[in-house]
């Protein structure tokens, strides 16, 4: 008898875990503040889509850019395209309307595209550090070094390795125990939230993560930093004012959304779980990197790089040509 009610509580355990829905809090506890987030939430999803859009399209279409830099740029404007469709779609709906639910499938796919891409995004960082480094430390044999093929062969370790890491991540968290719990503090379905919803201890989901934030945060920033220390050594010894001013503009851009991104990422994945209660700090710190980061980067890229701007005149004024005649 004792026998049988034990193996009924483990299957409903077990069926609890699977829970066809799971309710995304967000903000319903300030729904003041939902219809103005509703509308920063849309108009920078508009921004990303647009800006994004725009690096993409104009690296492919003028010749010029076609170049390790911007091959890697444009990868990271798809990455970001990707990353706030993944989620802006569904947090629009639950900030307009009172349903505040998405199935399970769809919290793991959620899950799944948002960390891949998110990881991926941290490792593409610093494998555009190396390219700047090649670019200025050695100029000579820049092109041999940065072939297309290992071009190539990089963003596509990057995607895969990175992808290997969400499902991981996601498969150990998503077997939790949740004893019927179902609602999520967060707007989208990620680690740190569905994690708190577990009835049993998470330290070995927890460890695995700061393992993984180690290799995919930590080692990645490390290279960058070095890279740059490199470029800053290279850089004090050029005499020639036109071309430090630019190369300063280049990394410039590209050490302001490094600092954006793991800055914020670090700061969420790298420190000690909290258990507690909804702390709406956390909450806007995931906004700021998964909405509002990514609809930046195109404007920290083009406002400050000249060839990206110089290229979208030249389409232009094509444009404006073809239209005359």
């Amino acid at each position: 008898m004792i026998y049988l009610l034990a193996s009924e509580k483990a299957v409903d355990v077990s069926n609890e875990s699977y829970a066809t829905d799971f309710i995304l809090l967000g903000f319903s506890d300030q729904p003041q503040l939902e219809r103005i987030l509703f509308v920063v939430v849309l108009i920078s999803y508009l921004v990303t889509l647009m800006g994004n859009s725009t690096i993409i399209l104009v690296s492919y279409l003028d010749v010029q850019l076609h170049t390790p830099m911007y091959f890697f740029l444009s990868n990271l404007s798809f990455l970001d395209l990707c990353f706030t469709t993944s989620i802006v779609p569904q947090m629009l709906v639950n900030l307009w309307g009172p349903k505040k639910t998405i199935t399970y499938w769809g919290c793991v796919l959620q899950f799944i595209i948002s960390g891949d891409l998110g990881a991926t995004e941290c490792v593409l960082l610093a494998v555009m550090a190396y390219d700047r480094y090649a670019a200025i430390c050695q100029p000579l044999h820049y092109t041999v070094i940065m072939n297309p093929q290992l071009c190539h062969k990089l963003v596509l370790a990057t995607w895969l390795t990175a992808l290997g890491c969400a499902i991981l991540v996601c498969t150990l968290t998503l077997k939790l125990p949740r004893c019927g719990h179902r609602e999520v503090d967060n707007f989208f379905c990620e680690m740190p939230a569905l994690t708190k919803l577990a009835c049993v201890s998470s330290k070995v989901v927890e460890t695995v993560v700061f393992v993984l934030g180690v290799v995919l945060l930590v080692v990645p920033l490390s290279l960058i930093l070095i890279s740059y220390g490199m470029i800053t050594r290279a850089v004090m010894r050029i005499k020639s004012a036109s071309r430090w001013g630019k190369i300063l503009n280049t990394c410039g851009s590209h050490l302001t959304v490094v600092t954006l991104f793991y800055g914020t990422a670090i700061s969420m994945y790298m420190r000690p779980p909290n258990k507690g209660k909804s702390q709406e700090g956390e909450k806007f710190l995931t906004l700021f990197y998964t909405i509002i980061t990514p609809s930046l980067n195109p404007l920290i890229y083009t406002l400050r790089n000249k060839d990206v701007k110089s290229a979208v005149k030249r389409l232009l004024f094509v444009k404006k040509f073809l239209v005359k005649s």
